[in-house]
């Protein structure tokens, strides 16, 4: 049996990354773990506008706590899990450290996996790709990084 270690969070539901699930399904038995990092809201794709001049007297907006993040990661794990169990993959996962690095540290300490596979954005918005997520990933932990970009956000 195959393991499989999944970091994804914005696009853990992209049909790039179930496509590839798709085709290591059907290369033999496998399982996939998901580690979905809590992502601070401020650095999520669909809040990345310019932020305007404080002006006198305005309401400053406060960031989003972090129980928030792990709320929003927890919601899109729960989601993909049921996805992939409905067509019949073994999948389960958590919620990691925000710092994605970190995250898989979590995953690895307890299971072994064959291969880390990285759901990314697409390179134009992933901060993941501007700090080469899975190249540090393949350094640190020795193992295939295979990477997914998404096509659309």
């Amino acid at each position: 049996m195959n393991r499989y270690l999944v970091v994804a969070n914005q696009s853990l539901d992209s049909d790039e990354l179930m496509e590839l699930v798709r085709e290591r399904v059907a290369a033999g038995p496998a399982e996939f773990w998901l580690v979905v990092p809590a992502t601070p809201v401020k650095d999520l794709a669909s809040n990345a506008v310019p932020i305007p001049m404080p002006v006198m007297g305005g309401i400053p907006t406060l960031p989003a706590p972090p129980a928030e993040a792990r709320r929003l990661a927890q919601a899109k794990l729960d989601a993909a899990v049921r996805r992939l169990t409905a067509a019949g993959v073994r999948a389960d996962g958590t919620v990691g450290d925000p710092d994605p690095v970190r995250a898989a540290e979590e995953a690895t300490a307890t299971h072994e996996f064959d291969e880390i596979i990285v759901s990314t954005l697409p390179a134009r918005v992933s901060r993941w790709l501007h700090q080469d997520l899975p190249g540090r990933l393949e350094h640190k932990f020795h193992l295939p990084v295979t990477h997914v970009p998404a096509r659309d956000v």
